[in-house]
């Protein structure tokens, strides 16, 4: 039997047409046959057959998504997923061939729309530096930033709860004391502290300084090596940008749908969860987006926004419905994740505001 002649996975790419990332991703999820290691790298079989491409793609319509949120998000999306998926504009992928979320956040719609619709040009944004750093290397330096998170992984795992705890607090000081933010390193701490922190909340003080304690999860996933490669996947030729939602109007034309998911008004004084980044976005704030909402619907845009519903704890309370007075106003069922109690968990109604 003659011997197998191994390639390297660059190698790999070039025969196959692909881009080494991708080879990278299906060697991940051992859908090579013969595939092996040498070191710290994968070797190929120079025989072996292309796989056959079981992603779903972001140019193929109609796939379930098989890619989700890198990071727990306060706000996150993936609960009323399934009710803002109706409420996408009918005309998305054939007459609206792009798509801007100018607060994307953890970016569950983000993925859902990729996944499922013909896109030419994706715009995302966040006001969060970390956030839009975690998102450029995802995008830019996939391989690198998964190799750091595991090494977190493994670490942090292999420790007893004491010294998970004095790991935890060492790697959020370090994260804090970074000289460059915008860095490989920042951004796997950034995965890492999300990941293992408690309720998977991203808080800052006045110094903006990350400071939630640790949480108590006795296996978490720090490290989803076959998630992150897909993520990489698909924003390939996303553009990223870190700052206010307004950047975001030079990329708006009527070709373009928009999902806003604002930090939410707090439907109370002791429920807000807006410190994501130093600051805050209050009433006028609030005012000032509705503004630049119908600024856009003016160009002609297609437009969803979501946010609290102010009559789960006053029913006088119309701030939103007079605020978009003119506009599609639902009320949808979401689950509330985020709460140091237990008793303020459960469902609510928040609101789905649009423009068609």
């Amino acid at each position: 039997m003659p011997e197998v002649q191994y390639i390297t996975t660059k190698e790999a790419a070039k025969k196959w047409g692909i881009t080494q990332r991708r080879v990278l991703a299906l060697c991940e999820e051992d859908r090579i046959p013969g595939l092996a290691r040498l070191g710290n790298m994968w070797i190929i079989p120079s025989h072996a057959p292309k796989p056959a491409d079981g992603r779903s793609l972001r140019y193929t319509s109609g796939h379930t998504a098989e890619i989700h949120p890198f990071v727990k998000w306060a706000g996150g999306k993936g609960g009323t997923l399934p009710e803002l998926r109706k409420a996408y504009p009918p005309q998305l992928g054939r007459s609206i061939k792009k798509y801007a979320e100018p607060f994307v956040g953890g970016g569950a719609v983000l993925f859902d729309v990729l996944s499922r619709y013909e896109l030419s040009e994706v715009f995302i944004c966040d006001s969060n530096p970390q956030l839009m750093n975690a998102y450029r290397c995802i995008r830019d330096h996939a391989d690198t930033l998964i190799h750091r998170l595991k090494k977190l992984e493994k670490s942090y795992l292999s420790l007893s709860s004491q010294g998970r705890k004095a790991f935890y607090y060492e790697k959020r000081e370090r994260f804090n004391g970074l000289s460059r933010p915008a860095t490989i390193e920042a951004a796997a701490l950034f995965v890492f502290l999300n990941r293992t922190c408690f309720n998977g909340l991203y808080r800052v003080n006045g110094k903006g300084r990350f400071n939630v304690p640790m949480g108590a999860y006795k296996n978490p996933t720090i490290c989803d090596a076959k998630n992150l490669y897909r993520l990489s996947d698909a924003l390939q030729g996303v553009t990223l940008c870190c700052g206010d939602y307004r950047q975001a109007e030079q990329f708006i034309d009527e070709k373009t749908f928009v999902y806003f998911d604002p930090p939410y008004r707090p439907l109370s004084t002791t429920s807000s969860f807006t410190s994501y980044t130093q600051g805050g976005f209050d009433d006028e704030a609030q005012r000032q987006l509705a503004e630049f909402f119908r600024r856009m619907d003016r160009k002609g845009a297609a437009l969803a926004l979501s946010n609290s519903d102010p009559k789960n704890s006053d029913e006088h309370d119309s701030f939103f419905d007079e605020l978009y007075s003119g506009y599609n106003i639902t009320r949808i069922q979401a689950a509330r994740s985020i709460n140091s109690k237990s008793a303020g968990r459960g469902k609510i109604s928040e609101l789905l505001i649009t423009n068609y």
